[in-house]
């Protein structure tokens, strides 16, 4: 009896380490929480508080929240790996208000569109959107978790 036991925990166990760990880093708000926002109306401040804070925003002289979110999946001992990244752009018209929603993902790695509101004239910054989602699978997960290595 006790090895029989002993066997189907092992078992169970093996099974578990073959299934996947997956953890997201980051925050790329929802398409619900999205469509609240309205192009031409809002302003930054009222985006910041229906959305929350960025990931980052843009360099000097570009007003554009970026929010990012990274999925990794890890198998058993195998070392983390970044599966997927998403790169939501929220822009601003010079008078302020809501300019563009722009949400990009990676795809045979190359940089695409995965939705787009967008009122005539404004642009996210590609290339600072392509240095983000360009670094996929370029570092370690370590960097990321502050674990010396």
């Amino acid at each position: 009896m006790r090895r029989s036991l002993a066997g189907a925990v092992m078992v169970a166990l093996l099974l578990q380490a073959c299934s996947p760990l997956i953890r997201y880093h980051g925050y790329v708000p929802t398409e619900t929480t999205l469509s609240a926002l309205t192009v031409g109306v809002d302003t930054r401040d009222s985006v910041i508080a229906a959305v929350g804070r960025p990931t980052t925003t843009g360099l000097v002289g570009d007003d554009t929240l970026y929010y990012v979110q990274s999925r990794f999946e890890q198998f058993g001992a195998r070392a983390p790996q970044e599966v997927d990244r998403q790169v939501l752009a929220i822009s601003f018209a010079p008078n302020g208000t809501l300019g563009n929603i722009e949400r990009f993902g990676l795809e045979q790695g190359r940089v695409v569109p995965l939705s787009r509101r967008v009122t005539s004239g404004i642009f996210a910054d590609r290339t600072f959107i392509n240095q983000i989602l360009g670094n996929l699978g370029r570092f370690d997960s370590g960097t990321l978790l502050g674990g010396d290595e």
